[in-house]
């Protein structure tokens, strides 16, 4: 469904400019469409280099052709989501909206692309939030997660890689097409040996797993989660406490898959039962496992590569959806050591090799 909008464009006097106007049939969605003082047509205008303005329920856009377009599909997809979610936009929508509507113009090819003139951003929904896709990159990774039974997604913090895999367990999870929801993650910094801590085997690993915990209570009420823990509807496994399980009719997800070793990823990969869904996490630049362990993700990237049924979806650093700052602040890393060029052959530098500057 696209934005219920009327579209005019004309050519402008001057040459290479362009006008649009757009026309929203609900006023009240229209008014929290352009953002409190204009807040989110400011920022379209000043990402894009053009002229936005508007009047009641009405904006005009001005300037180079291209950007115009740019403008008028973000706007679209921008009130299409207003109406399904009735949720005002926030800064960060309107950023990830123009990054969907600059892709078409970069010939990126989107299931999501319906001949450049819309975009439809793949969504998670669950009772309590509906995400929308805010890169392409994003998009084909919540396109993966609903159609593949293994889904790897690689790359650098802020991207969204984690939390969308824990929004689309949830939602399988509400929808009754898994019965379960399995959160692993290894413990490096406690060597997976985690008798010696205090409390029970959930308080033991909780410290590690709280990202995944913040992202399930994004998605579901509180009292749900706190419901489905008791219940063991979502469960919390230690990646070392999980040999010789079958995991059937379960959404299971391996964050920080990046300091698991050889083994335990095989050991983890092969737990996969009946009607499961595995969705594998993890940074191959931020090795944290002792010098010489070989990551089991950086294993597994490169002898599953082109399994049929397994797909792997890489971010980078345009990718990263927190605060601008922390997209700088990856690529920066990413120019200084090389990551993300060396991911072909493997040899993302460990973490820990680059605070003592030694090449891995």
């Amino acid at each position: 469904m696209t934005a219920k909008s009327n579209v005019k464009s004309a050519a402008d006097a001057a040459p290479q400019q362009a006008s649009i106007v757009l026309t929203f049939d609900n006023n009240s969605h229209a008014r929290a469409l352009f953002g409190q003082f204009e807040q989110n047509l400011t920022l379209i205008e000043n990402r894009l280099g053009l002229d936005v303005r508007s009047r009641g329920n009405q904006v005009s856009i001005k300037g180079d052709p291209t950007a115009a377009e740019q403008a008028r599909r973000a706007l679209d997809s921008l009130y299409d989501q207003l109406q399904k979610t009735g949720k005002d936009p926030e800064p960060a929508d309107v950023q990830g909206a123009l990054r969907m509507a600059i892709a078409a113009d970069d010939q990126l090819q989107l299931p999501t692309m319906d001949g450049k003139e819309n975009i439809a951003a793949a969504q998670i929904a669950t009772r309590k939030k509906t995400i929308f896709a805010r890169t392409p990159n994003q998009d084909k990774y919540m396109r993966a997660l609903d159609r593949c039974e293994l889904v790897f997604g690689v790359g650098p913090a802020g991207t969204g890689k984690t939390y969308l895999a824990v929004a689309h367990a949830a939602m399988l999870l509400e929808r009754g097409h898994v019965e379960r929801i399995i959160l692993s993650r290894p413990a490096v910094e406690a060597g997976e040996r985690l008798g010696f801590l205090p409390g029970d085997m959930k308080e033991k690993v909780d410290p590690y797993l709280r990202p995944l915990y913040d992202a399930l209570y994004d998605m579901m009420p509180g009292e749900q989660v706190e419901r489905a823990l008791t219940a063991g509807l979502i469960e919390i496994a230690p990646l070392a406490f999980m040999r010789g399980r079958t995991l059937a009719n379960a959404a299971v997800i391996l964050d920080e898959a990046q300091n698991t070793t050889s083994m335990q990823m095989k050991m983890f990969l092969t737990r996969l039962g009946e009607n499961g869904r595995m969705m594998v996490t993890g940074d191959p630049s931020q090795v944290d496992l002792p010098r010489g362990e070989k990551s089991g993700l950086i294993e597994a990237l490169q002898v599953l590569e082109g399994v049929d049924g397994i797909t792997e979806v890489r971010f980078k650093d345009v990718d990263v959806v927190r605060h601008p700052l922390v997209a700088k602040i990856v690529s920066a890393y990413d120019s200084a050591h090389g990551a993300y060029e060396a991911a072909g052959r493997g040899t993302y530098p460990r973490r820990r090799d680059k605070e003592s500057g030694d090449a891995s």
